[in-house]
C-alpha cells in the first residue's frame, strides 16, 4: 500500500518508521531544510535522534507529491492539533484521512472529527490513537493503538498498513469517544506530574504520594467519561486503551512530556520557563483551557481539569490546587 505521512515530529516519523518496511511510505516535513536533513542522515536528529530510519523511507517536502503519493491509498496527518484544519483544506475531495492529532483545536473547542466534518462533510476520516510513546513504536516495541473511524473500509485500510508483530491495531467506530480519550489524558498527566513534583518529601503529613496519583488518575478517568458521554461518545470506549491505557501511560510514563510539564510547574519553574525546558510541544497545555470552555458550555463539572488550568495560568500554585481539590465537598463516588 501507498501511504503518505504528514508531519515529521516525533509520532509521524514513528509511524512512518514502523510502516516503511511493509508499504511504499513517504514522510513529508513542512520545512525543506528538517526534511533534507533527514533523507541525508536517515534520521530525525531534532524528534528521534536515537532511531535509525528504514532505507525504504521516502521524505520529501513537497505537500502536492506527498498527497499524490497516498492517492488510492492511505493518508496520515501527524501535526499538532493547531496544523489540522489547514491540511484537511489542503485534501483532494475523495482522500481518504486518519490523524494522529490529540486535543480541541484553539478557538472553535472542536474535536478532529467535528473539523473534518465541517470541511469534508462526505469524506472518510478517523483518528488513530491509544497508549504510546514515539521512541517505542520508532523501535519497533510492542504498542497497542485504536484505530476509530465510521467508515469501516479506511478503518481496515489502516490496520491492514500497521498492524504487524509490534504493532497490533483494534478498530472503533466511536470516534468521538477516542478523541475525548486522546486530548484528556494529556490535561491529566500535567496534574498527575505536577501532584508527583510535590512528592519529594513523600512520608511527610500533607504531602502527596501514591494514594494521591492513584485518586487522582481514577478521577480524571470520570471526568474523561463525563465530557466523552455529553459529546456523544460511549462509556466502554473510555475503559479501553484510548481511554484508561492512555491516561495509565501518559500520566505515569518518563517519556511523557505532558507529565514532564507537571513536574517542571511543581518544581517551582513559571510555565513559559518549564516549555522552554522541555523543548517539544505538549498538547495538554493548549488543550486545558479550550477543554475547560467548552466543558463548562456542556454543563459538565471537570474540577481537575480547571485545577490545572489556574496552575497553567498562574492564578494556583500547585499545592494549592491539590488543596482545592482535596477540599471539594464529600458526595457519592458515581456523582461528578
Amino acid at each position: 500500500m501507498k501511504l503518505s505521512v504528514l508531519g515529521a515530529g516525533a509520532w509521524g516519523t514513528a509511524i512512518a518508521a514502523a510502516a516503511a518496511p511493509r508499504n511504499a511510505t513517504l514522510l513529508w516535513a513542512r520545512d525543506a531544510a528538517q526534511a533534507a536533513a533527514i533523507g541525508a542522515a536517515r534520521c530525525n536528529a531534532r524528534y528521534l535522534p536515537e532511531v535509525q530510519l528504514p532505507p525504504a523511507l521516502a521524505v520529501s517536502s513537497d505537500l502536492d507529491a506527498a498527497l499524490r503519493h497516498a492517492a488510492g491509498g492511505l493518508l496520515i496527518i501527524a501535526t499538532p492539533m493547531a496544523g489540522l484544519r489547514g491540511l484537511l483544506q489542503r485534501l483532494p475531495p475523495a482522500q481518504p484521512a486518519m490523524w494522529l492529532c490529540k486535543g480541541f483545536e484553539a478557538g472553535s473547542g472542536l474535536l478532529g472529527h467535528e473539523i473534518a466534518r465541517s470541511l469534508r462533510p462526505q469524506g472518510a476520516c478517523g483518528v488513530l490513537s491509544g497508549p504510546s510513546f514515539a521512541l517505542e513504536v520508532a523501535r519497533g516495541q510492542p504498542t497497542a493503538l485504536v484505530a476509530a473511524s465510521d467508515d469501516e473500509a479506511l478503518a481496515a485500510a489502516t490496520v491492514d498498513a500497521l498492524h504487524g508483530d509490534a504493532l497490533r491495531l483494534y478498530t472503533s467506530s466511536d470516534v468521538a469517544g477516542v478523541e475525548v480519550g486522546g486530548a484528556l489524558k494529556n490535561v491529566l498527566a500535567i496534574a498527575t506530574g505536577m501532584l508527583d513534583g510535590m512528592a519529594a518529601g513523600a512520608g511527610a503529613a500533607g504531602t502527596p504520594g501514591l494514594n494521591a496519583r492513584a485518586a487522582l488518575i481514577t478521577r480524571g478517568l470520570a471526568e474523561m467519561t463525563r465530557l466523552g458521554l455529553a459529546l456523544g461518545a460511549r462509556a466502554e470506549t473510555f475503559m479501553g486503551l484510548s481511554g484508561l491505557g492512555d491516561l495509565v501511560l501518559t500520566a505515569t510514563g518518563d517519556l511523557s512530556r505532558n507529565r514532564k510539564v507537571g513536574l517542571l510547574l511543581a518544581q517551582g519553574l513559571a510555565l513559559p520557563a518549564a516549555l522552554a525546558q522541555l523543548g517539544h510541544v505538549a498538547e495538554g497545555v493548549y488543550t486545558a483551557r479550550v477543554v475547560a470552555d467548552r466543558a463548562r458550555r456542556l454543563g459538565v463539572e471537570m474540577p481537575i481539569t480547571e485545577a490545572v488550568v489556574q496552575v497553567l495560568e498562574a492564578r494556583l500554585s500547585p499545592r494549592d490546587a491539590m488543596t482545592r481539590l482535596m477540599a471539594r465537598q464529600a458526595r457519592a463516588e458515581a456523582e461528578s
